[in-house]
């Protein structure tokens, strides 16, 4: 039992990582949107960053539905902990 709960490790870990940068680059990506003349560099970012994500769950598709799934759980934790953080900030 614990020798699959190791090996989904790593596929939890990228989910973070990848989650985290995603959330992390919304707030510059929000700012650019609103910049007069910014909005290629916008939509250039937007689709950074949805590209990005989707290939790492492409890659965690590849490996299996365990692996997706504990990719997408991380993923929502990252955002969650980029978000906290950024509400922390706000106050």
């Amino acid at each position: 039992m614990s020798a699959n709960l190791l090996a989904i490790v790593p596929d939890i870990a990228a989910g973070l990582l990848a989650g985290g940068v995603h959330a992390g680059m919304l707030r510059k990506n929000a700012a650019l949107y609103l910049q007069p003349g910014r909005i290629p560099a916008a939509v250039a970012m937007q689709v950074l960053r949805l590209g990005l994500l989707g290939a790492v769950l492409a890659l965690l598709a590849r490996e299996g539905a365990v692996a997706l799934l504990a990719g997408a759980g991380g993923v929502l934790a990252g955002r969650h902990g980029v978000l906290l953080r950024l509400a922390r900030t706000m106050r």
